[in-house]
């Protein structure tokens, strides 16, 4: 599912929507493509968004927020520091991350395929809108990116026709797509999110900080050597 690069910069971003590292990491992507085009007016990237499932064993209907985080993080204490850095690290790229509205842990297999279906359907633009208003949705508004209804509502919201992607979410399009992706991803050896794909040759792990991400850019935009 890695794109391939055309007359334009391919950038492939491995990702979940549940990630909020992931929600950083686009804003910081935004902000090094700015730098960028300030720079080269003629760069014209293409960004494509791709599948990771952070928790792909959770029940199709999710889990309590609060019992996974136990699990997780031993604890209330131990996530209110992780999430302190998290608040940090967000209100740098305009995120006022609200965890406390979060009542649901989703699976988030159908938000990926309703990503896909996006890209299909609207383009990477369409992509990338609807990747917007789900991070969004889920970590500043509360809402669950695993249930069927929100996720069509999502869609309609980021300019997509919501009655056509709930008629997809009924059916089985793209599922086995999110588990191939999954499977590629660990024979890449990508264990974490979000990892960053440059032209197809040049690769970034984690949520880097725009400058780095600006390098990398730039670095994959020079002419492949022979």
């Amino acid at each position: 599912m890695i794109a391939v690069s055309d007359s334009r910069l391919a950038i492939d971003v491995i990702s979940d929507v549940v990630c909020p590292w992931c929600f950083i990491g686009k804003r910081r992507l935004e902000a090094a493509l700015a730098q960028r085009a300030a720079m080269e007016p003629g760069l014209k990237p293409r960004v494509s968004w791709h599948p990771f499932q952070l928790n792909p064993d959770l029940p199709r209907e999710g889990v309590n927020r609060k019992s996974y985080l136990e699990a997780k993080f031993g604890g209330p204490e131990r996530a209110a520091m992780i999430y302190g850095r998290l608040r940090a690290a967000g209100a740098t790229v305009g995120i006022a991350f609200a965890f406390d509205r979060i009542l649901r842990q989703p699976n988030t297999r159908d938000a990926h395929r309703l990503i896909a279906w996006a890209q299909e359907r609207a383009g990477p633009d369409g992509g990338d809108r609807l990747v917007e208003r789900l991070f969004a949705a889920y970590f500043l508004e509360g809402r669950d990116p695993g249930e069927p209804d929100v996720l069509a509502a999502i869609a309609g919201e980021a300019g997509l026709d919501a009655a056509a992607a709930r008629a997809m979410l009924d059916s089985e399009e793209g599922r086995e797509a999110v588990l191939q992706a999954q499977r590629r991803a660990g024979e890449l050896g990508i264990g974490g999110v979000p990892f960053f794909i440059f032209d197809g040759r040049l690769a970034v792990s984690g949520a880097q900080e725009p400058r780095i991400l600006a390098d990398a850019i730039a670095e994959a935009a020079k002419p492949a050597r022979a």
